[in-house]
């Protein structure tokens, strides 16, 4: 007989938010983890006070007022705003693309100037329906932001030249006509006060939990340990592979204290030109307002992939979404396992898309509508 109701597989977001639900209506679960740690890619460790993110920047930001409302259940957030810098070359630069940006590219003052230079720019590139990634952000917004902003962190990012990447990876590319550094357009922005550690262990509560487990050791030893099974990993790992490997990007993270109080004076610096191997660095006190004596700053360098390496961003190519749809097919035949995440479902979600998505694992799961 079934010890608990729920096996959930994965210690992260969307793991803690059915967790939560599941023993309010009374269900008994156990999470596992193959890591060390709960939280998954949002795990924060304190080191010299600091509240690092250890698997790169998360910048909690949403236009849903349900999942507003609903990790502000678990922590406080402060008012933290997203204005990240681009570096390029000896040149720095305002994100997202606004007049901050524009007035330093080009010395010019005003929306109408900056609009008609980017569109001089477009024209003069004679790009009827884009083939690549290169030609459709040169069709969007010109010669000098592509080259400076765009082309070196995107080659990073994946891998490849822009002109080997489809078009369809950058559908649109924002220009604001304001002077405003604010990156994210939505309602709702900041980091939880204390890390999302603290604020992912509120949401677990007293959920019985087991680090360092491997999902196929434990049931290889108790088969039956669950009714039912959330599975949260990667899809094509259940199945081992066996109609082939999904792929993604991977990243490297190296990091560094400092033995002094600020040294790059805002928590994100994009590194746009190829040339250098990182694509940004963080400053992880800065997310936090921190006035600590030292500081901790982190490198983030591009991977690529393979079985066994942290997967990241999946590559939505023709490739592999079609075959992550035969293994959803095999995946609508399993009896007792939902697969879910942003492994199960072979999906990037920002953090409120991924606590959104397991609140209809929570309806289909539980009957419990937290959007009402």
């Amino acid at each position: 007989m079934a010890k608990y109701d729920y096996l959930i597989v994965g210690a992260g977001i969307s793991s803690a938010v059915f967790a939560h639900e599941a023993a309010k209506v009374g269900k008994s679960c156990l999470v596992i983890d193959r890591r060390p740690h709960i939280a998954g890619n949002i795990y924060c460790e304190e080191t010299e006070g600091i509240n690092v993110h250890k698997y790169g920047a998360h910048i909690f930001h949403t236009s849903l007022r349900p999942v507003w409302e609903y990790v502000n259940r678990f922590a406080e957030f402060n008012n933290y705003i997203n204005s990240p810098v681009a570096s390029y070359k000896d040149e720095l630069y305002n994100l997202p693309f606004n007049m901050n940006t524009f007035s330093k590219m080009w010395g010019i003052k005003t929306p109408a100037e900056a609009k008609a230079i980017i569109q001089e720019q477009i024209e003069a590139e004679h790009i009827g329906e884009p083939a690549n990634l290169e030609e459709q952000a040169l069709s969007l917004v010109g010669r000098d932001i592509f080259e400076k902003l765009i082309k070196g962190y995107t080659e990073k990012q994946w891998g490849r030249d822009c002109t080997e990447l489809p078009a369809s990876i950058i559908k649109r590319l924002p220009c604001r006509f304001i002077y405003d550094n604010n990156y994210f357009n939505d309602r709702w922005q900041g980091i939880p006060m204390g890390g999302y550690t603290k604020m992912v262990a509120a949401m677990f509560g007293d959920t019985e939990i087991r680090l360092s487990t491997e999902y196929r050791d434990l049931i290889a030893e108790t088969p039956d340990i669950a009714a039912r099974t959330i599975y949260c990993g990667t899809i094509d790992g259940y199945y081992d592979y066996k109609l082939g490997t999904l792929e993604y990007r991977s990243l490297h993270f190296e990091s560094e204290t400092l033995d002094e109080e600020n040294h790059q004076g805002v928590a994100v610096v994009n590194y746009t030109e190829r040339e250098v191997p990182w694509t940004r660095i963080i400053e992880h006190k800065h997310f936090e307002y921190g006035k600590q004596p030292k500081t901790i700053i982190t490198r983030e360098y591009p991977a690529d992939w393979k079985p066994g390496d942290e997967p990241y961003y999946p590559v939505n190519d023709a490739r592999n979404t079609e075959l992550y749809a035969k293994y959803a097919e095999l995946a609508q035949q399993e009896g007792d396992i939902v697969f879910a995440g942003r492994l199960g479902g072979y999906k990037y979600y920002d953090m409120d898309k991924a606590i959104d998505a397991a609140f209809d694992l929570v309806k289909d799961e539980l009957g419990v509508d937290l959007r009402a």
